[in-house]
């Protein structure tokens, strides 16, 4: 056996799978979306394609080192200056760090070209949120049953019997929702619609909390649409922005909030959610 080709092949190989697992990671649905809605991709969980996504890189690594040390000859060719001396900025290397700098730092600022790569990624996974439905809140799958109908409003023992009706046996509030789903070939997204009717919220009252993570399409309502949803009182939220250096109004989205004040819609989520716990503590 040559090792040298098998270091060759074993990089050309592990490079085309990890372009495939990349390009699935690219426009995959976000974790908390993925992991409610049991989304697969060719039969492979988000979990499955990060795991193999790692691995894959890890086994490209390690080849790539083989190949550096099979071919440093080369390398330290590349690296001489035209009077074949040892140079390590050499016009090629220059090159090759600022490219590298420029998409590293270009990423880091946000800006373009790096940005749109980025943004049409959020808009892909936007776009999975809004098809396949996003949970209520953060890991709303690693609930029990109990702590879920609580944060949702929801009867527990209507719940359990809507559940028991669709022949799904619970034999303990503190099993999780992906617990339950698993056992029933199901997902957690599909335990909710079933114990959805068991809510305490009549029409048109809105949540009873704002969620501790950023829901689908946050960004596109408008501070006042937000309000209404959860329960705030929209001068409250808009006073409390505005001490904190955030100016806000009504018929304004998220995203032109935080254009407006320079800053990203998580922050504007972060500082809407701290001013809710504060609200509902009084």
């Amino acid at each position: 056996m040559n090792i040298r080709k098998i270091t060759s092949m074993t990089m050309f190989i592990s490079f085309i799978l990890m372009v495939v697992t990349s390009i699935v990671l690219y426009i995959d649905p976000q974790g908390r979306v993925a992991h409610w809605t049991d989304w697969h991709m060719l039969g492979l969980s988000k979990t499955e394609w990060s795991n193999l996504h790692i691995n894959l890189g890890v086994l490209f690594l390690f080849a790539g080192l083989l190949h550096m040390f099979y071919n440093w000859a080369p390398i330290k060719a590349y690296m001489k200056n035209r009077a074949r001396e040892l140079k390590v900025f050499t016009p090629s290397f220059n090159v090759a760090l600022l490219l590298s700098l420029f998409v590293g730092i270009g990423t880091y600022l946000e800006i373009p070209p790096m940005s749109t790569v980025i943004n049409f990624s959020e808009s892909i996974k936007d776009a999975a949120a809004e098809k396949h439905g996003a949970p209520p809140y953060g890991r709303a799958e690693l609930s029990s049953i109990k702590h879920f109908a609580k944060k949702q409003n929801l009867d527990l023992d209507k719940a359990i019997e809507l559940l028991q009706e669709s022949n799904i046996q619970v034999s303990d509030s503190s099993v999780t929702l992906a617990v339950i789903a698993a056992a029933n070939g199901l997902s957690p997204q599909n335990i909710f619609e079933i114990i959805k009717p068991a809510s305490n919220i009549k029409k048109g009252e809105g949540h009873s909390s704002f969620p501790d993570s950023k829901m689908t399409g946050f960004g596109k309502m408008t501070l006042g649409a937000i309000c209404n949803e959860y329960n705030l009182m929209y001068q409250v939220v808009r006073q409390n922005l505005a001490k904190k250096g955030v100016k806000a109004e009504a018929e304004m989205t998220i995203k032109e909030i935080a254009a407006a004040n320079e800053k990203k819609p998580m922050e504007i989520f972060d500082l809407i959610h701290g001013i809710a716990n504060e609200m509902q503590n009084k």
